[in-house]
């Protein structure tokens, strides 16, 4: 048994695969939910010890940082996606060579993005048409939390290698930490310190830096044959190539997508900061289903990207079926559920009747649709881990930039933006139909020629001989 390999890992090539899958989401499942409480002491500190305006500015400063970080993001996914493969393989020498090339490739990005974020955060808010009583506040969180990008790109390339390695308990441990953290400094420096904006984003980057220690430490002490280095050491040029041909697709698509988000964000910020507040608070009730979409989706990537490096094709071919009518059930049940509870939920943020309005408003138009999004993104994560990222980068691109920006501008130029979130569960149901597009292409023909090939020769062994 190698050196890194240890019981925390679960193999995705052998067993039960809704029972596999399960095994590996329950950790990450576990994670969002303390990840959703984290988010939602955020804001219940923020509504209740700060005003309206703080509120709105913490919902929208975040996204142009977004749009900076989510280019290495994807490349973090990309290198995720190579060591799911070659943990398939079992390519011992190609793991060491990911991990120093990763960490490498974390240096060089992080100091640029942060000082871009710290420079150009405001015209990009400005940009956003972020509501002026809010733009001050805004400003402030951004530039605080920019200064966190090493501790924010780290920890989410380092859980990434450790998913990729099947690892999922570790997430939910580094998880633990940084919401822990996040909820204690929250207390202290915004209720307790009365520091406001700046406090809350001071606790988040915080955070994230002992995460990212934290999760070197982790990875050091349960992997030592990875050699896991705090510095960056040299890199490989062919890992590095791998990478950036898997991860630059996947980071594209997460920058235009968190643009889009930017573009959508802008028609809500024309209703005004109590409409934006609303949203706010209502993306805390729509994160409940949003737990299970994570958990299902980076199964599925691991799951694929497995059983791609082992060969199994059939059993590649029943996971995402499987995974994947799984995760629409769960989320289906979910978001009825919490559809029908939501006044009660939402009314725990705010005691504002013109915010609560607009956030039961999104509930409505959003949560009793997004099993699609389970369904559609859980395939999507299947084709990643199989390194066909080209069409699901064309889907994401055609559902946001074809279909949920037209349609949040066109109900605003109606005179219907305060029911602009229509638009999300429009470009749902367009991605679930694009999706199941690929099924038709040739790629996933190659795959299932294979896996036809495999049963007719699995077939021709057990056959009695005559």
């Amino acid at each position: 048994m190698p050196a890194y390999r240890k019981t925390a890992q679960v193999d995705m090539t052998h067993g039960s695969v809704l029972g596999r899958a399960a095994l590996f989401a329950l950790p990450i499942c576990a994670g969002n939910i303390l990840q959703l409480l984290y988010s939602t002491v955020d804001t219940l500190v923020i509504g209740n010890f700060c005003d309206t305006t703080a509120l709105a500015s913490v919902a929208t400063s975040s996204q142009p940082l977004e749009i900076l970080l989510c280019v290495f993001v994807g490349i973090g996914s990309g290198i995720s996606i190579l060591v799911s493969q070659a943990v398939g393989r079992a390519d011992h020498d190609q793991l060491q060579k990911l991990v120093r090339t990763s960490v490498w490739l974390l240096f060089a990005a992080s100091l640029p993005l942060t000082v871009i974020g710290f420079l150009l955060g405001p015209w990009m808010l400005r940009l956003m048409q972020v509501p002026a009583d809010a733009f001050d506040y805004a400003v402030l969180y951004l530039r605080i939390t920019a200064l966190g990008t090493l501790g924010n790109l780290g920890y989410n390339m380092n859980a990434g290698i450790l998913r990729g390695l099947g690892d999922s308990r570790s997430t939910l441990l580094l998880l633990l930490i940084s919401c822990l953290t996040n909820i204690v400094l929250d207390v202290a420096f915004v209720a307790v310190l009365g520091m406001g904006v700046a406090g809350a984003a001071l606790a988040t980057t915080i955070a994230l830096y002992l995460s990212w220690l934290t999760s070197i430490l982790y990875a050091r002490r349960n992997y030592e044959g990875l050699q896991f280095p705090l510095l960056p050491h040299g890199y490989d040029k062919a890992q590095l190539a791998a990478i950036l041909k898997v991860g630059v697709p996947l980071g594209l698509n997460n920058s235009l997508y968190s643009v889009g988000h930017v573009a959508v964000q802008a028609v809500y910020n024309m209703q005004g900061s109590v409409f934006v507040a609303g949203c706010s608070i209502a993306g805390r009730v729509t994160g409940i289903a949003g737990i299970a979409i994570t958990s299902f989706s980076s199964a599925a990537v691991v799951f694929a990207g497995q059983n791609l490096g082992a060969g199994n094709y059939r059993r590649l071919q029943r996971g995402v079926v499987q995974i994947t009518c799984a995760a629409g059930v769960v989320t289906l049940l979910i978001g009825l559920v919490a559809t029908v509870f939501c006044r009660p939920l939402l009314g725990l943020f705010s005691s504002d009747p013109a915010v609560l309005d607009a956030a039961v408003r999104y509930t409505w138009w959003v949560l009793p649709f997004i099993w699609t999004y389970a369904v559609f993104n859980c395939m999507m994560s299947f084709v990643n881990g199989t390194g066909a990222v080209k069409y699901t980068t064309v889907v994401n691109l055609l559902i946001l930039w074809a279909v949920r920006i037209p349609a949040a501008y066109i109900l605003h130029a109606l005179g219907y933006g305060t029911s602009s979130m229509a638009c999300v569960s429009l470009s749902y149901a367009v991605g679930l139909v694009a999706m199941l597009g690929y099924f038709l292409t040739p790629e996933w023909g190659k795959l299932r020629r294979k896996a036809k090939k495999l049963g007719d020769a699995v077939t021709a062994e057990t056959e009695p001989t005559l």
